[in-house]
């Protein structure tokens, strides 16, 4: 039965949400997983600001501990505005082997629970606990046990949320970090929606968010007052998806077979580079990541594309498919190299190459692991 005076919004979503099995889905999220690697592991940088990647001088910061956080640095913020938020941010070469080892460890604590994991990144996937390995009732109980053991396991704190979708979830996830866990119930979740700023709704990223505020949408009730037919008209294919989370509706499954649709690396170099040789040579090791990953994944793709920054900031990528996937490190170096040959003279100085393949194909199932997002 309905509670009295819950408001008609709210009994409406709540009658959508009711019209299939709620699942149990859980979102863990690590606390400033790279940051807090390094100072678990050098005792020295506890309790101070840390800055994962990057230097004092170039670069871009791959993660930040809070009390970087604090100082406003983030990640993809560039290394020198960075220093500027924070004078004493000390930047920490990343160690992405060690950081793939404690994500293995986290993946088996997972599977403990659930063979229907999601991983979204080394540090972040979803669960669905529905039907769970230890026939537990309750997936709060569940995600305590995963945030328990990762502590006792690796030495690290993990944020959880609870919901009976993966939108919610991860919602939930950020809204009590770091080592927290909150929980949306089905009664909760559209009333929770409407509260939020569209800004942090889970795919608004900040050109959507300003175009929304634009619409005059704010909140996630402002989004819900809108028509299908308007989001649609006014973002496309996302109209739906927007139309429906509003209502605290997500009807994706937890995917375990998840397929990423690119892998890619780059590197930021500590001086620009302007001889075509120097850049030659700076691509080994960007092929050297991306061919690691199609080894042991199976996967195969038919796009490489190469990425460019000058030194004036100016980005700029050229594309090159063919008609089979590509089999072997050679290609993906022999057509990076011909993109990169046809900007040949180069008129300023280059401070970021980077590679990526796309158009996957998988020719053997991909290993049961959390890969690095390069």
């Amino acid at each position: 039965m309905m509670a009295v005076g819950e408001p008609a919004s709210t009994r409406d979503a709540a009658a959508e949400t009711d019209a299939e099995p709620h699942r149990k889905i859980i979102h863990v999220d690590m606390d400033a997983f790279f940051a807090s690697v390094e100072q678990r592991d050098n005792p020295d940088l506890r309790g101070k600001p840390v800055a994962v990647g990057g230097s004092r001088e170039r670069g871009v910061v791959a993660a930040a501990s809070y009390e970087a956080r604090s100082f406003g640095v983030h990640s993809a913020m560039a290394s020198v505005t960075a220093r500027r938020k924070c004078p004493d941010l000390i930047f920490v070469k990343p160690r992405f082997e060690i950081y793939k080892e404690v994500s293995q460890q986290i993946r088996e604590i997972f599977a403990e629970h659930t063979l229907l994991i999601e991983p979204l990144s080394l540090d972040e996937a979803y669960l669905d606990v529905t039907e769970n390995l230890r026939g537990l009732a309750s997936a709060t109980a569940i995600a305590e046990d995963i945030r328990s053991k990762i502590r006792a396991t690796t030495g690290l704190t993990a944020s959880a949320g609870v919901s009976y979708n993966k939108f919610l979830a991860k919602l939930a996830s950020d809204y009590r970090k770091p080592d927290g866990l909150f929980v949306i119930t089905p009664r909760m979740g559209a009333s929770f929606v409407e509260t939020l700023a569209v800004g942090k709704f889970h795919g608004v990223g900040p050109v959507t968010a300003a175009k929304m505020n634009r619409l005059g949408i704010a909140t996630g009730l402002d989004l819900r007052q809108q028509t299908l037919a308007f989001l649609q008209a006014h973002f496309g294919k996302s109209g739906p998806y927007y139309y429906a989370v509003a209502r605290g509706i997500d009807h994706r499954p937890v995917r375990a077979d998840r397929i990423r649709k690119s892998v890619g690396a780059e590197n930021t170099f500590s001086s620009d580079l302007t001889a075509i040789d120097a850049m030659r040579d700076n691509l080994q090791p960007i092929f050297d990541k991306v061919w690691r990953h199609c080894e042991g994944s199976g996967a195969r793709g038919s796009t490489v594309t190469l990425k460019v920054k000058y030194a004036d900031f100016q980005l700029i990528t050229r594309s090159r498919s063919v008609a089979t996937p590509v089999a072997s490190r050679a290609t993906i170096e022999a057509i990076s190299f011909a993109l990169l040959d046809a900007l040949v003279p180069f008129e300023k100085g280059v401070r970021l190459l980077g590679v990526s393949l796309s158009n996957f194909r998988h020719e053997a199932p991909a290993a049961a692991q959390l890969d690095l997002d390069l």
